[in-house]
């Protein structure tokens, strides 16, 4: 039996992390494909049922009720405006991929765990950047800031747990290909 620091008890943690990551990454690059149908709920749901929410954030509820009727006319008036959004979801999926690398073999592949950090933290130049000129309110950029700086801190405690799994020398076990024979 294996000590709970050890490789084994690393290896299950940083396969953990990973999967927390991936999950969430999917789950939001998925929501972006019905946009339109997500948006006119959420707007509904300020109009009625969550109305306290909206009663106390009337900005939020605004903007809300601005950006549902853009995308909703656009997916009317200019249908491959939204092929944008289904781009954006895919990208999300194929990043998702990526870190099946860094599960299989966290030493070798920690690069993957890298590229997400850097990426995680592109987001806050592109959100200050691109919100003004899109005219996208400063506190929505600070919301899409938010998940650059969420989403590190998952993938910087799968670096430090990979940097010590690399320190004890532990060969990573893979996750097999195929099918046993």
């Amino acid at each position: 039996m294996s000590e709970p620091h050890g490789p084994a008890a690393l290896l299950a943690r940083i396969r953990a992390w990973l999967i927390l990551f991936v999950v969430c990454l999917v789950l939001s690059g998925v929501t972006a494909f019905p946009l339109v149908t997500e948006l006119r709920l959420l707007d509904d749901a300020l109009g009625g049922w969550a109305a306290p929410v909206a009663d106390a954030l009337p900005g939020l509820a605004e903007w809300i009720h601005r950006v549902a009727g853009g995308v909703e006319r656009a997916g009317t008036e200019a249908p491959y405006l939204l092929y944008g959004t289904d781009w954006l979801a895919f990208a999300h999926l194929v990043i998702a991929v990526a870190f099946l690398g860094p599960y299989r073999d966290p030493v070798r592949n920690v690069w993957v765990v890298e590229f997400g950090m850097i990426a995680c933290a592109g987001i806050i130049p592109l959100a200050l950047i691109c919100g003004p000129i899109r005219d996208i309110p400063f506190w929505w950029s600070a919301v899409d800031m938010s998940f650059g700086v969420i989403g590190v801190l998952p993938l910087l405690h799968v670096r430090r747990l990979t940097r010590r799994l690399e320190a004890a020398g532990a060969v990573t076990p893979t996750v097999s290909r195929t099918s046993p024979a």
